[in-house]
């Protein structure tokens, strides 16, 4: 069966909750046994947490981070060593394209093949208004946070296209679609990287290959901490005129602790674990995730309508109602 008259009887099926598909089963909550996982940016936060958690259900995990040797790293293999989980840690710098290169097919060769799963979640964040923010700041969170997860996507996809499977995690944040002043542009950023997966994942349909966004609101996590690393060294470099043009906003750049965010930072891996296990066909384009407000799905409600007004009755309406329907 083709992938999209296959997706759309998957879709079609999860509506009333289980299907049969040459004799299979499908439903909700299976488990990822056997599922090769390749996650980036796990020395802290979602990345640590994310393989941990898919390794304790039943994913053969490779954790990459930068940097190494480094304590992080040997921190996540003595946990997965206590808990006797398969996680294999190696070095990627997403910002780099050998290392990137180098390191998905290091990923693929644990995998014996073509990965299953693309987590893309290394990003770093800034703040300040849009007028501060040097073209040092601009390049490396735009290198960071768009260039880095299409240089993983574009090292991975041809192994997943020739094996016509495949499933990639690329995460955003409730601030790719909704707006928050003196973010600096990470907001930007995660904007690009919401098209640059909408559009991947209309392309890949007939490769059978998926994309999903992740959007989380705000967690307590180590980003905070690096962000205002790099909000610091950026107020450092701050002309006395541009600093005087917005003094309430650069006052605080470098300050922001996290703190007052008590969401528990698991509900990103669960997430993922949840949506990985559905039945290929059947997962959603974009999650919302956070235990309060998610004001960016009125936002994803709103794009999906417009995408399949213009383009439902196209050439190009059966992809996109394949991912988005």
């Amino acid at each position: 069966m083709p992938a999209l008259e296959r997706r759309t009887v998957l879709k079609s099926a999860l509506a009333v909750g289980t299907a049969t598909l040459s004799g299979t089963v499908l439903a909700q909550g299976k488990s990822l046994a056997g599922k090769s996982v390749l996650i980036t940016g796990c020395s802290s936060g979602f990345g640590y947490l994310a393989a941990l958690h898919l390794a304790r259900e039943g994913a053969k995990v490779i954790a990459s981070m930068r940097n190494l040797p480094r304590k992080e790293a040997d921190e996540l293999k003595a946990e997965a060593a206590k808990e006797k989980l398969d996680v294999t840690i190696i070095e990627i710098d997403v910002t780099s394209d050998d290392q990137v290169t180098k390191g998905v097919a290091a990923a693929e060769k644990v995998a014996g093949g073509a990965l299953d799963i693309l987590i893309n979640n290394a990003g770093i964040g800034y703040a300040g208004p849009i007028e501060l923010q040097d073209m040092e700041a601009t390049k490396l969170i735009f290198d960071t946070n768009v260039y880095g997860p299409h240089r993983m996507a574009r090292a991975a996809l041809p192994a997943m296209r020739k094996a016509k499977r495949g499933l990639i995690f690329n995460i955003s944040s409730q601030l790719g679609r909704v707006i928050l002043p003196s973010s600096g542009h990470y907001s930007p950023t995660k904007f690009a990287l919401e098209a640059m997966s909408e559009a991947m994942a209309y392309e890949l349909v007939p490769h059978n290959i998926e994309v999903c966004v992740i959007q989380p609101g705000g967690y307590p996590t180590k980003v905070w901490v690096n962000r205002n690393q790099l909000a610091k060294e950026l107020r450092g470099r701050l002309t006395a005129d541009g600093a005087a043009a917005y003094p309430a906003f650069v006052e605080r750049m470098g300050t922001d602790s996290g703190g007052g965010r008590n969401a528990d930072p698991m509900d990103i891996p669960r997430a993922i674990a949840e949506i990985a296990a559905m039945p290929a066909g059947t997962r959603p384009l974009r999650r919302a995730v956070h235990p309060g407000m998610k004001p960016q799905e009125g936002i994803n409600k709103a794009s999906a309508d417009a995408q399949i007004a213009m383009l439902g009755n196209s050439p190009l309406g059966p992809w996109v109602k394949a991912v988005l329907d």
